[in-house]
């Protein structure tokens, strides 16, 4: 289970305890933070839930984020893959499979799932946002957000962010579809705005590599 079309902006800082924050602060914060940021390169750990199986798989890899719209996933385990954007068309490479899918990348990533980098800038505009619980924040002090989708779709209903409260960027992110299956993500070894190139979103399909059309769910 891999988040083909979820492209979660999420950075891990190291953060020291500060006073509780207002709902408003956070989210001012958060938005002013992520409208500044042109590009991110990250590691990531990845545990998709099956619930009707009960079954997890974790994943890890590399993410590479440029506005707008741009997107580099290189999946290192369970299984290599890439999944590459240049803001125009999206690539799925499945090394084992030796086949690429090929896709509309503004048809295949649109929705409040589509574009964190943008769309983490502008977060009340797609989200209805509360914190989690009363206490606002996690055991290390983190608030962490509760988000609705203003127009909710099937693979996106809710997204629970972690907060980093001195930072205002995002340490962990759990994303839920409609059948309640869960994405949980955190990312680590982050760089931003290092001025990541273009050439590093193209994609060219490896010499005998089946090209098949991406069906979009």
């Amino acid at each position: 289970m891999r988040p083909l079309l979820f492209l979660p902006l999420f950075v891990l800082t190291v953060a020291s305890p500060v006073l509780a924050q207002t709902l408003d602060e956070v989210v001012e914060g958060l938005e002013g933070v992520y409208a500044k940021i042109t590009d991110l390169r990250a590691e990531f750990t990845q545990n998709a839930f099956n619930r009707s199986l009960g079954q997890t798989i974790k994943a890890e890899g590399v993410v590479y984020l440029k506005k707008p719209g741009k997107m580099r996933w290189e999946y290192r385990s369970p299984s290599p893959q890439q999944i590459v954007s240049d803001g125009k068309s999206l690539w799925v490479y499945t090394p084992e499979l030796n086949q690429v899918n090929v896709g509309d990348a503004p048809r295949a990533l649109a929705g409040p799932a589509g574009s964190f980098l943008a769309g983490l800038g502008r977060l009340r505009e797609a989200f209805t946002v509360r914190f989690l619980n009363p206490l606002k924040v996690d055991q290390a002090g983190n608030p962490v957000l509760d988000l609705r989708p203003k127009r909710p779709e099937p693979i996106l209903t809710r997204l629970i962010l972690t907060v980093d409260p001195k930072e205002f960027l995002v340490r962990k992110a759990v994303l839920y579809d409609q059948f309640e299956n869960t994405v949980t993500m955190q990312f680590t070894k982050v760089s931003v705005n290092s001025g990541l190139a273009d050439t590093l979103f193209a994609f060219t399909p490896p010499k005998g590599a089946a090209v098949v059309p991406l069906e979009v769910r």
